[in-house]
Formats: C-alpha cells, sequence, structure tokens
C-alpha cells in the first residue's frame, strides 16, 4: 500500500510525532508532504522517512477565521491542491494529519478518486475552532473521507456532536515505543546536577507556552508548597504567544519564587528530563484531545497528575495510575504536589504500576497494527 500523508506543521507539535510513528513501517512506500518547512522534516529525514515540503506560503487560514477569511485562502490553496492530486495519483491512498491538510486532501481525494483518511488530533469545540472552520472540518471529512480516525473517545465526541458521521471514525490511541522512556540512574543524576536539582522535589511540566495550556496554574500550586518543590517548565512559546510567557516570569516574580521555576525552552531531551522529575504535571485549562504527556510520564516511571476533563480522563484513573485535579484548581494541584511529596513510597507505586499498564495499552507496534488494519479496508 502507497500513501500519501500530508501535514501542514513544519514543527513537531503532538500531531506530527504522531505522524511520524504511523510513517515508519511505510518508509518504502510513501510520501509526507509538509505546508512549512521546519524541524520536523529533518525528523523526518532521520528516520529515512521520504518527505517533500509542497509550499512554502504560509496559509492564512486560523482556527478562528471567519467564513470570508476561509473563502478567500482557497485561491491561495489552488496551486498547492493541484500539486496534491499530481502526486496523488501516484498513491494509492490520501493520509489527511490535519485539518489543513484534510481540505487540501479532501480536494485531492475527489478528483483524483484515491480514498481519504483523516486523522482527527483536536476537540472540535468553539472554545478553539471558529464556527466556520469546526463546518468545513465536519463537512470535508463527512463528504470525503472513507475512514477518520480520531485520538480518543473525547475527540470522537466532539467531532460526532459538531456532526460528525459516527459510522465512519473509529478511535486508536496514540502508540508509543517504551524503549524511549527509559534512563539510567547515572544519567539522570547527571541531569540532575546540571541543573542544580540535587534534593529538590522536581515537578515537570512539558508543553509549549500557552494560556490554555495552564502553566500559570502550575506557578499558583508551586507557591502553595514547601519551599523544596522546584518546577522545571519545558517548552516555549510557538504561535505569538510571547506575552503569555512575559507573564509567566511576571507570575514567578511576583510570588518570590525565582529560584524555583526554571525555563528550560525547547529541549530535545525530554524522556531524560521527564526522568529527573519526580512529578510530572499536566495543567491545561481546556480539554485536552489525547494528553501525550501524560503517557510519556507513565512510560517513563514517574508520577503525573492531569486536568479532569478530555482525553486525560480516559488515560488517568485517580489513585490507581496517577492523580486528577479539576482544571484551574491551583489549590487541589498543590495539595496532590504535596501528597506525592510526602508519600513517596506509596505515589512510586503508582507509578510504576501507570508505567507497566501504559507500556502495554500503547504499545506502537499494537497502534500502527490497529491503523493497519483500518486502512487495509479501503484498499
Amino acid at each position: 500500500m502507497k500513501i500519501l500523508f500530508l501535514d501542514q506543521s513544519g514543527k513537531p507539535g503532538g500531531a506530527e510525532l504522531c505522524l511520524l510513528d504511523i510513517a515508519k513501517p511505510y518508509r518504502d512506500h510513501c510520501l509526507v508532504g509538509l505546508f512549512a518547512d521546519g524541524s520536523f522534516r529533518n525528523l523526518l529525514e532521520e528516520n529515512q522517512i521520504p518527505v517533500e515540503v509542497l509550499t512554502t506560503d504560509q496559509i492564512q487560514v486560523r482556527k478562528e477565521s471567519s467564513l470570508v477569511q476561509g473563502l478567500s485562502s482557497l485561491a491561495q490553496l489552488a496551486p498547492l491542491i493541484a500539486k496534491v492530486m499530481q502526486i496523488a495519483l501516484n498513491y494509492d491512498l490520501i493520509y489527511a494529519n490535519t485539518q489543513k491538510a484534510l481540505v487540501v486532501g479532501a480536494l485531492a481525494s475527489f478528483f483524483t478518486h484515491r480514498p481519504l483518511v483523516y486523522h482527527l488530533h483536536d476537540i472540535l469545540s468553539l472554545e478553539h475552532f471558529s464556527q466556520t472552520n469546526r463546518r468545513i472540518a465536519v463537512t470535508s471529512a463527512n463528504r470525503f473521507a472513507s475512514l477518520i480516525i480520531a485520538n480518543s473517545e473525547a475527540s470522537k465526541a466532539a467531532f460526532v456532536e459538531a456532526g460528525g458521521h459516527p459510522e465512519i471514525t473509529e478511535v486508536v490511541y496514540n502508540g508509543f515505543d517504551s524503549k524511549i522512556y527509559h534512563s539510567s540512574e547515572s544519567e539522570v543524576s547527571q541531569i540532575r546536577q546540571q541543573l542544580g536539582l540535587n534534593g529538590q522535589f522536581v515537578v515537570g511540566h512539558f508543553s509549549r507556552l500557552a494560556p490554555w495550556k495552564g502553566q500559570h496554574i502550575l506557578i499558583e500550586a508551586l507557591a502553595q508548597c514547601p519551599e523544596e518543590v522546584t518546577v522545571i517548565l519545558v517548552g516555549d512559546a510557538l504561535f505569538g504567544e510571547q506575552d503569555y510567557v512575559q507573564r509567566l516570569h511576571d507570575q514567578v516574580k511576583t510570588l518570590a519564587i525565582e529560584t524555583r521555576v526554571k525555563f528550560l525552552g525547547f529541549r530535545s531531551d525530554v524522556p531524560l528530563l521527564m526522568a529527573a522529575c519526580d512529578l510530572v504535571a499536566h495543567t491545561s485549562t481546556s480539554p485536552e484531545p489525547f494528553g501525550r504527556v501524560i503517557v510519556e510520564a507513565m512510560l517513563s516511571g514517574r508520577r503525573v497528575v492531569a486536568a479532569n476533563a478530555g482525553g486525560a480522563i480516559e488515560l488517568v484513573e485517580h489513585g490507581v495510575n496517577g492523580f486528577l485535579f479539576t482544571p484551574g484548581n491551583s489549590q487541589e494541584l498543590a495539595q496532590v504536589i504535596i501528597t506525592c511529596l510526602n508519600d513517596r513510597e506509596k505515589t512510586a507505586a503508582i507509578a510504576n504500576n501507570a508505567r507497566a499498564t501504559a507500556s502495554q495499552r500503547f504499545d506502537v507496534a499494537n497502534i500502527n497494527q490497529q491503523i493497519a488494519q483500518l486502512l487495509m479496508r479501503l484498499c
């Protein structure tokens, strides 16, 4: 089976990392077409996956775009659509991994008679998408897609609520290679020493810095915790959110906890940094479609606390393989941190249980097999 994968981003976000794992088994007979250049192309090349940047023109449509803006973008997309159509003739299947890729892939599918698969990585709520964007996504998927793969029951439910067809929608969670998340004690000791974390109870947050990711909630909680608790923030602003980054720095200064918060920016050694944490926090204020960081923390053998909403509640069972708190409630989050600090033996056993179950439930080979079986039905 020859597959043309399409993705709008040049940066490796959660959807792109998922695509990387899905494309690996097809590297000898696939192409990943990107709508922007960037480090994701480099990552694909490092994994010997064929990749081509199909356009260098920035697509102006955003999640909050209006109908007029959406329609005006069609003229801009015309050369890209024509190029994708030409390439698609050499492939058996078009696999759209993002919303802009869905729109382009839908038209290419219609004109080339190639089946279209849409991998849904978002919760299509009005909180994150304009009514126009939701309508375009749902209509394109219903009209042109032969299969929709949702990354969680929460994503599927939001899609169906927005008018999506449930009969063509299947839930397949993200897959992970658990070997990546095993670090030696010496490596962990070395990185903690380099970062000045020795003797500290370290709470890690791994995400781009954005208001809905809730880093400010974690900082509020930290101010309510004992002095030995330190936070590391791994990630930076991606989409013009520098004002929020400054807000976080101001918040840390106002609370007089500058020595207890470390802004590490983007890092390539995330598994090692996770292993250096005592607890990994997921603090999104809006429902998360899936929550890769949660599973990564579990596979790293770390305690994990997550906001009780969206896909996170499909991953975390409170007190069994992790902890949940009410989204936005810094007092609840602080209490979980203090519990993990004071009862390290019991909470470490919960983390070990999480690692064992996650390594089976989200094994990348099993997940890829599920996807392969779904794709074979279309061909």
